[in-house]
């Protein structure tokens, strides 16, 4: 694996981290998971959807070792302290100052181990006015701005996915393997810090540029585009099935070939993508008119024919037994404490290589064997 021979000591909890070190694990690498001997990392506590294990816990966390470890008893402390010292990552995302306190700040551990790359998640940052304030994924998606441009005209919604964790763990990933490949290079480790409001912040950079430079902030569209049309859901006579056009010649034969409206293309209304946004509800009434006399399977078929991109809404349940995921063979056997269960493998695909895949650990079933492997 890419990773071999690499060790990654993480005192996570939640999703940030734990998202970012279980990437790593993936990749090969050795990943000696920190947690509290009473409860352990408290994503372990979320739900008990899957054989009574924690949904959260069990994507997060495959390929880990446990070590349950009270980092405010001095014999434990100087055992993590022991694992560093042979370590070439070490992630965490403790409360702001946690880390500082133990000793175990960034600063210290470079000063101490000039190899060493450290990679600090914090919520918004290690100055600034909420350098001490805690963040949790919905309450960054708010500060974000997210909430102003996901849901309805009338009401606000959150993603319903992680997204400020999920975006941060994936720099902490990326910026992990660009620190590693320039230590090959340098000798030399890395002190990496990354804050949630940062990583969602990025990922709102087109929001925030039309907030700027318009004067006026994004709308709130549901399902629908905000910036592009069409794009989005239109019913069917069965159903409902989303589209999507990306410019004018795609714009052209939707108008020819799917609304059988060639005149649709020359109306100023429409002609360009501006013009289509802001007359979008008479767009939708025309596509809707059109194919409201066909059934959802009839009108994916048309835009297939098309070639227009198009979707069918999924379930999480229906997703799990996508077609495509199943010609691609993309499902994986993973242990966990409580039984067998099916992953998805890792986006990435590596010719000629496994991705690792390892069980997911119960609480401290690593403890024994690390505390024998790193004693004084």
């Amino acid at each position: 694996m890419m990773l071999d021979g690499v060790t990654v000591v993480s005192i996570e909890q939640a999703v940030a981290a734990p998202f970012a070190s279980r990437q790593l694990a993936d990749l090969g690498a050795r990943v000696i998971k920190v947690e509290r001997p009473d409860g352990g990392d408290f994503a372990r506590g979320y739900d008990h959807h899957v054989l009574g294990e924690s949904s959260f816990f069990v994507w997060l966390n495959r390929g880990k070792e446990s070590l349950a470890a009270d980092l405010k008893d001095p014999d434990d402390l100087a055992l993590v302290d022991r694992i560093i010292a042979s370590a070439d990552v070490v992630i965490q995302n403790l409360a702001p100052g946690a880390a500082e306190r133990l000793g175990l700040g960034a600063a210290r551990l470079r000063e101490r181990h000039p190899r060493l790359i450290t990679c600090t998640i914090t919520g918004y940052g290690a100055s600034g006015p909420y350098r001490d304030k805690k963040a949790y994924d919905l309450l960054v998606q708010c500060e974000a701005g997210l909430l102003e441009v996901t849901g309805t005209e009338t009401e606000p919604a959150k993603v319903g996915i992680s997204i400020a964790d999920i975006a941060t763990g994936m720099y902490g990933y990326s910026a992990v393997l660009a620190a590693l490949y320039a230590r090959e290079r340098s000798g030399v480790g890395a002190e990496l810090d990354i804050a949630m409001i940062d990583a969602l912040g990025e990922w709102m950079s087109q929001p925030v540029n039309q907030a700027i430079h318009s004067g006026h902030a994004p709308r709130r569209t549901g399902a629908r585009h905000a910036s592009i049309a069409p794009y989005g859901p239109y019913s069917t006579a069965d159903g409902v099935v989303f589209l999507g056009v990306q410019n004018n010649r795609e714009w052209a034969r939707l108008a020819e070939q799917v609304l059988a409206s060639p005149n649709l293309v020359t109306d100023p209304r429409f002609a360009a993508n501006p013009d289509r946004v802001a007359h979008n509800r008479e767009l939708t009434s025309i596509i809707e008119a059109r194919l409201k006399s066909v059934s959802a399977e009839e009108a994916l078929a048309l835009l297939d024919q098309a070639g227009i991109a198009s979707a069918r809404v999924r379930t999480p349940g229906e997703f799990a037994e996508h077609p495509q995921l199943t010609a691609r063979d993309r499902w994986r056997d993973v242990v966990t404490p409580a039984g067998t269960i099916q992953a998805l493998l890792p986006p990435v695909i590596v010719a000629g290589a496994t991705a690792a895949m390892g069980a997911v650990p119960a609480l401290g079933q690593h403890t024994v064997a690390i505390r024998s492997e790193f004693s004084p």
